[in-house]
């Protein structure tokens, strides 16, 4: 049972490094959206285009608050919970599988 233990911990942290990243991206995203950067511009075209999955249906369900724009706070709340719970979880399991 070790194999899948490793392989349940290998998982956890590669998917924990992946929303770590991704929150970055939302990060670099909304503080770009202060500067009205060239919507032409590629960094500009990747960001949108790799954080508009998560972002847009929480735009749908969640309009803007006095012209503020908290899904991308939203979303990373989202994201930490997430990694917190499912991440964690996974990492423990396959520490069970190998020790236990």
């Amino acid at each position: 049972m070790f194999i899948l233990g490793n392989f349940l911990m290998a998982l956890g942290k590669v998917l924990g490094m992946v929303i770590t990243i991704y929150i970055w991206l939302i990060v670099i995203r909304a503080l770009i959206s202060w500067v009205n950067p060239d919507p032409f511009n590629p960094i500009v075209v990747f960001l949108r285009r790799s954080t508009d999955p998560i972002l847009e249906p929480l735009r749908r369900k969640i309009p803007p608050l006095g012209g503020l724009d908290f899904t991308p706070f939203i979303a990373i709340i989202l994201l930490m919970f997430v990694k917190l719970f499912l991440v964690q979880s996974l990492i423990d399991l396959g520490w069970r599988l190998k020790h236990g």
